[in-house]
């Protein structure tokens, strides 16, 4: 099998301190965790903004900070934004795409319940519509081409992945757009192993794929991305706990434990300069 690619997803947008003390919030921050994971393996940053306090932040000038700290200790690192928020317009959710130009930004491939439920306390802690029309994925699609930034389709379930193919036959798909199978989440397509198997079957011969299994079953699908011949993402963002059931300290921490699960599964990490091969994503000039 070719080398697996590993992401990290840094940060994220909907838990806070309160639940893991180790998430990064500041751009400093962010970076530092960030040459953590890129130090034990990771070849992919998935970066959301915060501001100080922990909240989401969709201002751009926070975008650019980010981007400058994580330069100045990753100079190579593919830089993968977020661009997905309830309840913001397509235009604010892509407005930082055009100035900072990063590598890669998630887009999500179609509209659903998007919520957080806790069976314990019998209540929705998080509940939105998470809105991807067509017409708003033409748009973004069309600020990421003009921005030389290569689409990571995040696909929540079955019909996500097929929603490519009309843009593909628009043109507006470049050939390099990677597949993101996003499983877990409330609203979206449970993580089981069976549902990943199908999902896997869907994706277009030949692409790149990537498991991204919300909560602790991130493990178990990450081993079975493995052995398909897939890649997987790690992270604060998805998951705090380890195999090994202690919660993580880092994203570091979470990148070794994904690279010891891959070589466990007789595969060999890709390096960055590798990645952006495999990927057609050369770096670019500042």
């Amino acid at each position: 099998m070719q080398k697996l690619i590993l992401s990290a997803a840094l940060t994220g947008a909907a838990t806070n301190r309160t639940h893991c003390e180790y998430i990064p919030y500041t751009p400093v921050e962010i970076a530092e965790e960030g040459k953590r994971a890129v130090d034990a393996g990771a070849s992919i940053l998935h970066i959301h903004a915060r501001e100080d306090n922990g909240m989401p932040s969709w201002r751009t000038e926070v975008f650019e900070s980010i981007h400058e700290e994580v330069r100045k200790r990753c100079p190579n690192v593919i830089i993968n934004y977020s661009t997905g928020a309830i309840g913001l317009s397509k235009e604010e959710r892509v407005k930082h795409i055009p100035v900072t130009k990063p590598d890669m930004a998630a887009f999500n491939m179609g509209s659903m319940n998007y919520a957080i439920y806790s069976k314990k306390a019998k209540q929705f802690y998080l509940s939105g519509v998470f809105e991807n029309s067509f017409d708003t994925l033409q748009y973004v699609i069309k600020v990421m081409n003009e921005s030389g930034t290569i689409p990571e389709m995040e696909c929540f379930d079955t019909g996500h992945i097929r929603n490519a193919e009309p843009l593909r036959d628009m043109g507006l798909l470049p050939d390099n757009a990677s597949y993101s199978l996003v499983m877990g989440v409330m609203g979206g397509i449970p993580a089981t192993t069976e549902n990943l198997i199908h999902q896997i079957k869907q994706v277009p011969t030949g692409s790149f794929w990537q498991c991204i299994a919300i909560s602790r079953k991130q493990w178990q699908l990450a081993a079975v991305a493995c052995t398909m011949g897939g890649n997987f993402r790690v992270g604060l963002e998805d998951n705090f706990y380890l195999p090994n059931n202690e919660m993580a300290k880092s994203n570091g921490e979470c990148v070794e434990w994904g690279v010891k699960l891959a070589r466990m599964m007789g595969r060999e990490i890709a390096t960055i300069e590798e990645t952006r091969n495999m990927l057609n994503i050369p770096l670019k000039e500042v």
